[in-house]
């Protein structure tokens, strides 16, 4: 299964990083968040990604595709250029690279993601700037127990995200960024079925807004209710928190990667 995450934004609102890289290539304990959310899935058995390039895509790239030599013992011939690797530790991982435009938007990546993906069936997608200890198994049993198009898992932070209101399992009412109020809040970490791209339009779409306000009113957006830990990084703030959990040794989302 195709494991999505999104990874084109700007993340100006962390502009002390990401005037030089992309926000999913911020490190947290010397390792970029984009690993640490992919170390996530790999647990559970989730290995083939794909990558949906923006703002600063060819450093991603670059992390990439010098990854395997990073990681192992080289023996360079230099008169003909070949290269011999030796003892590599990189995990194994497929990973599709792909531009998705400087400016779409959330909806608009993933629609210029639509021959890529509709024909693999169910996928996961996910945010390239947050971490969870969610298990991810019991997300997709959920997923496919509802027969819905959609799955988003809802979580309990601070209410200056997507809020959410749940009836039954279902979600009832989707509203991006709420002013004020409490409780369930979009978490990320979807599971989606080909289906959702028909409510997708263009570049500008906003997957938080008319799409998944559309799905929820249909009835076709479910939610998996996780109450532990989840954290983003949108902040210097945020990726200080996440940092000191790291440096803990207690990460609450390290469990997921051992």
């Amino acid at each position: 299964m195709k494991t999505v995450i999104l990874c084109g934004g700007l993340g100006t609102r962390l502009s002390e990083e990401t005037q030089l890289k992309p926000k999913p290539m911020v490190e947290i304990g010397g390792q970029p968040m984009l690993w640490h959310i992919m170390k996530i899935y790999e647990r559970h058995g989730f290995n083939d990604f794909t990558l949906a390039l923006g703002y600063k895509g060819g450093v991603i790239k670059d992390y990439l595709l010098n990854y395997h030599a990073r990681l192992s013992d080289l023996t360079v011939h230099l008169k003909t250029g070949r290269v011999d690797y030796s003892n590599p530790t990189a995990e194994d991982w497929q990973v599709s690279l792909i531009d998705t435009g400087t400016n779409s938007m959330t909806g608009g990546r993933l629609l210029r993601l639509k021959s890529h993906l509709q024909s693999t069936g169910t996928f996961m997608l996910t945010y390239g700037d947050g971490v969870s200890d969610v298990d991810l198994t019991a997300l997709l049993a959920f997923h496919r127990g509802h027969g819905k198009l959609a799955t988003v898992t809802a979580v309990r932070p601070s209410a200056r995200f997507g809020g959410l209101h749940i009836g039954g399992g279902r979600v009832l009412d989707f509203k991006e960024k709420p002013q004020s109020g409490e409780g369930w809040i979009n978490g990320g970490f979807f599971v989606f079925e080909p289906g959702v791209f028909d409510y997708l339009a263009d570049d500008a779409t906003v997957l938080e807004q008319a799409p998944l306000e559309t799905l929820a009113a249909e009835g076709q957006l479910m939610a998996y209710e996780h109450p532990g830990y989840w954290q983003c990084m949108d902040t210097v703030r945020d990726r200080d928190a996440l940092q000191s959990a790291w440096d803990s040794g207690h990460a609450p989302w390290i469990k997921q990667v051992n």
